[in-house]
């Protein structure tokens, strides 16, 4: 009995090494991310504490899109600022682009390289570009540290629909037709 008990720990154990259910210890720390999405200008010469402040009084739930271009062309562009509760210990980390509108399907995803790793907060350009992100959906931004989801932020991005007219026409050239 005893025997038996000691094979199927051990067997546990096994298939937990091998799926990867234990957690390593540099993967484990307890990191955590708090992000904002800015489309306000970031004013220059702020602390850390002060860019965190004004990050939290700006931040947007909903991103608004360029209004200069085509309508083909637009694309929501904000500042992404990413605070970690400790130094990340790891030369990048990930941002996930999620659409959560219809479940969850991958958009997009950026690196962020970081050059000094006693740093904390991060802020980076961020520009989502049409066709790949649409307008009135509900988006979900992921930052991944070594392969561990460390923080979420659910968003949503409003813009103009492209209109269609309802009409078909097509032309000699598109049909591959000749005129006699």
């Amino acid at each position: 009995m005893r025997e038996r008990r000691l094979g199927w720990i051990l067997t546990l154990a096994a298939v937990c090494l091998v799926t990867g259910f234990f957690v390593r210890p540099a993967e484990a720390g307890g990191l955590k991310a708090s992000m904002y999405l800015l489309q306000a200008k970031i004013p220059g010469g702020l602390s850390e504490k002060g860019l965190l402040g004004f990050a939290r009084s700006n931040s947007m739930k909903l991103l608004h899109e360029t209004k200069d271009e085509d309508i083909k062309k637009r694309k929501w562009k904000a500042n992404l600022v990413v605070s970690f509760n400790k130094p990340v210990d790891d030369m990048e980390f990930q941002v996930l682009f999620y659409d959560i509108q219809e479940g969850r399907r991958m958009v997009d995803d950026m690196s962020t390289m970081i050059n000094k790793r006693n740093e904390k907060t991060f802020v980076q350009p961020v520009s989502l570009d049409r066709p790949a992100f649409k307008p009135n959906r509900q988006m979900e931004l992921v930052v991944v540290v070594k392969r561990q989801e460390v923080g979420t932020l659910k968003f949503g991005v409003l813009g103009e629909e492209i209109k269609r007219s309802g009409q078909v026409s097509f032309s000699d050239d598109e049909t591959g037709s000749k005129k006699r």
